[in-house]
């Protein structure tokens, strides 16, 4: 393969301080020479109305359109009251209707986490591969990237600070490269 892998990259806070969208940061600073990393913003993304799907708002469409031409995504979710955010679910939401011609089914996935308790957003992650199941998606398992405590990993201007998790990201994004590589691979009819 020689063209670049293309990765959509979008963290699932709107805080501008967000601590998931530091891994995102970190995740370009450290992606392989193979891999191009595009950062995504979901502000701005309306609360899905399905009223509105014959007639896209125009930021539902450019996301939908980002996710579509990309070879894979990469995700950094925070967590909330035990599960992902309303923002990221919203954003999957949309991008997912209507079900046909859905950017979504078959796209290979890796996700990162990062909270300030300390699980390091394992309950969304694990909400968030549910979500994946229905969508057809086809997430990395392996490395699991989560960031306890970011607060003191993360300093204040918003880089992330921890060795470990940086080796980590790098890491995911190897495993990321490898899984769309072999997911792209069409097996011969014989």
């Amino acid at each position: 393969m020689t063209d670049k892998i293309k990765v959509l990259a979008f963290a699932g806070s709107l805080r501008a301080g967000s601590y998931n969208k530091a891994l995102i940061r970190a995740a370009v600073e450290v992606a392989p020479p193979i891999m191009a990393i595009e950062t995504y913003d979901l502000e701005g993304i309306p609360l899905y109305n399905a009223d509105l799907e014959s007639n896209l708002p125009p930021k539902v469409r450019e996301f939908k359109e980002k996710v579509r031409v990309a070879d894979a995504l990469l995700i950094a979710t925070p967590e909330y009251n035990y599960s992902l955010s309303g923002v990221l679910k919203n954003a999957l939401d949309w991008a997912s209707r209507p079900p046909k011609g859905n950017p979504l089914e078959g796209k290979p996935v890796a996700i990162m986490s990062a909270s300030g308790g300390k699980f390091g957003g394992a309950r969304a992650q694990y909400h968030l591969r549910q979500v994946f199941v229905f969508l057809d998606m086809h997430p990395i398992n392996r490395p699991e990237v989560m960031l306890s405590d970011a607060s003191n990993n993360v300093d204040e201007k918003g880089n992330l600070t921890n060795p470990q998790t940086r080796q980590l990201i790098s890491q995911l994004l190897e495993s990321l490269v490898a899984w769309t590589t072999r997911l792209q691979i069409k097996p011969q009819r014989q």
